[in-house]
């Protein structure tokens, strides 16, 4: 422990966050990091508890206290408070195949489990792994190390997402010879297209891919894997097939007027915005155009605020989110105690982005849609609207329509962000492995029914995180390697 007294004497500072009627006027993250100075100060502020909840990963009621990868988060922050960046680094990697994704888009578990945060703030711990990561980037410390000899056994890992990545990270270095295969035309599945420019620029990933590739890994783009022949000579190449195609498949809206031109699911619509702005060619695409439309946004989650955001800097007039869920408190209830994950209302960029611009909260609780209403054209119009409370219905709490609480509002698009509910069918038919009644592939300790064949990250687990998404990369890697070789060193 660097700093004793660091948590009583130093206040937590956050990376500087560009201005939001600034920052909509472009796709640019606008995250700007303190100096390696201020960040090492940061830094001081952990305790060094005797029990470190920050990285203990695990269950409490029902939610995940703390990092489920484990990072070494107190042996990093002593080395950074003592300008020991290299070594901060080579603790970090040991953990974390990717830090440069999750200190940008995880939410911080770690955080909200961090002991300072008992009786007032936490640690910067997303912040700081991001200050190891990029100093790491920029020393040129991040340099290609493939493995020194070869195993002549050949992994093929389908999806190209967080958990295929770490999934082939793991086996490349363990000596294997992998080759990823995305059906997409660019590498990182969800990373790439599934969130947003601003929230995780493409040129991070594509640093990390061209490193990938310099150590070895073989990437295949445009090369879905979705039929029964292609399987068939996929498994007559590749001594092991892992399948890390996500979670696919979005909740629809079953309402009347469903079929009215302008409903979008969000992924298609973020997925297109992504490559319009990649490809130079963001205003000029007629998909889902959002400039001066009323856009209502369907789902609060993550996904939900990452479409707010892309509305409004394509300029759409009017901005409206709407959550099942009531309004949550803004500070933790008394049945909501620390180290649990904290039920609190949050308010994320895209929402207040649009607090700034429109001068109103986007968000609408305890609703949802009961009809889309057309136009003469068959174009979207308008939306009813109808508000929602909680029942216990045979044991379960359940949202139930409201009669006659009907409202009726303007809306020329509508995106539906109302999370997955599993893998797609068709893959799934393709590699004829089973399904949960969830709609995950079934497996037992990664294995899937079919010999040889693995599964991994949303695919598994359902629509999760990018945390966790690594985190099963790097356990499926490792039952792979000892199914190969009798052991495992991962």
């Amino acid at each position: 422990m660097g700093k004793p007294t660091g948590f009583l004497e130093i206040e937590r500072q956050e990376s500087k966050i560009i201005d939001p009627l600034t920052r909509i006027q472009d796709f640019k993250e606008f995250h700007k990091p303190l100096s390696l100075e201020k960040q090492s100060a940061q830094a001081a502020r952990c305790m060094d508890c005797g029990v470190p909840f920050c990285q203990n990963g695990q269950m409490i009621q029902g939610m995940v206290s703390g990092c489920p990868l484990k990072n070494l988060i107190p042996e990093w922050n002593d080395l950074i408070y003592h300008h020991h960046y290299q070594a901060a680094l080579k603790r970090l990697l040991k953990t974390n195949n990717f830090p440069e994704f999750t200190s940008r888009v995880c939410p911080a578990l770690c955080e909200a489990a961090c002991t300072c945060s008992l009786n007032g703030e936490s640690v910067t711990v997303r912040d700081n792994e991001q200050a190891i990561i990029e100093n790491g980037f920029a020393q040129n410390l991040m340099i290609p190390q493939p493995p020194k000899q070869r195993i002549n056994k050949k992994i093929a890992v389908i999806g190209s997402g967080p958990s295929g990545l770490a999934v082939a990270d793991c086996l490349n270095h363990r000596g294997y010879y992998v080759t990823v295969f995305e059906r997409d035309d660019r590498i990182g599945g969800l990373l790439m297209y599934g969130i947003p420019n601003m929230k995780l620029d493409k040129s991070i990933i594509n640093r990390r891919i061209q490193l990938m590739k310099a150590e070895g890994i073989e990437f295949k783009v445009n090369s879905g894997i979705e039929n029964k022949k292609q399987v068939n000579h996929l498994r007559k190449q590749y001594d092991r097939i892992i399948l890390a195609c996500g979670s696919r498949k979005p909740r629809d809206i079953n309402v009347p007027g469903r079929d009215a031109k302008g409903i979008y699911f969000a992924v298609d619509y973020l997925s297109e915005v992504t490559k319009r702005y990649l490809s130079h060619q963001l205003y000029q695409s007629s998909f889902a155009n959002t400039k001066d439309k009323n856009v209502v946004v369907i789902g609060g989650g993550d996904t939900g605020n990452d479409c707010v955001a892309t509305a409004i800097r394509l300029g759409c007039k009017n901005v409206i989110q709407l959550e099942m869920m009531d309004e949550l408190p803004c500070k933790r209830a008394l049945n909501n105690p620390w180290p649990e994950w904290p039920r609190v209302k949050k308010t994320d960029y895209g929402q207040q982005e649009a607090i700034a611009l429109f001068h109103q909260d986007p968000r609408i609780y305890k609703t949802t849609v009961k009809e889309f209403l057309k136009d003469d054209q068959g174009n979207l119009k308008q939306v009813v609207l109808i508000s929602l409370e909680p029942k216990i219905i045979d044991g379960r709490m359940q949202m139930i329509p409201v009669d006659g609480s009907e409202k009726v509002i303007n809306a020329n698009l509508v995106l539906i962000a109302a999370g997955f509910v599993g893998t797609q069918e068709k893959i799934a038919q393709a590699f004829r492995v089973h399904l949960t009644p969830r709609g995950t592939v079934a497996d037992t300790n990664y294995q899937t029914n079919q010999p040889g064949i693995y599964v991994a990250g949303d695919m598994r687990r359902g629509q999760s995180l990018v945390v966790w998404a690594i985190k099963e990369g790097r356990e499926v890697a490792r039952v792979v390697d000892k199914d190969l070789m009798g052991y495992s060193n991962l």
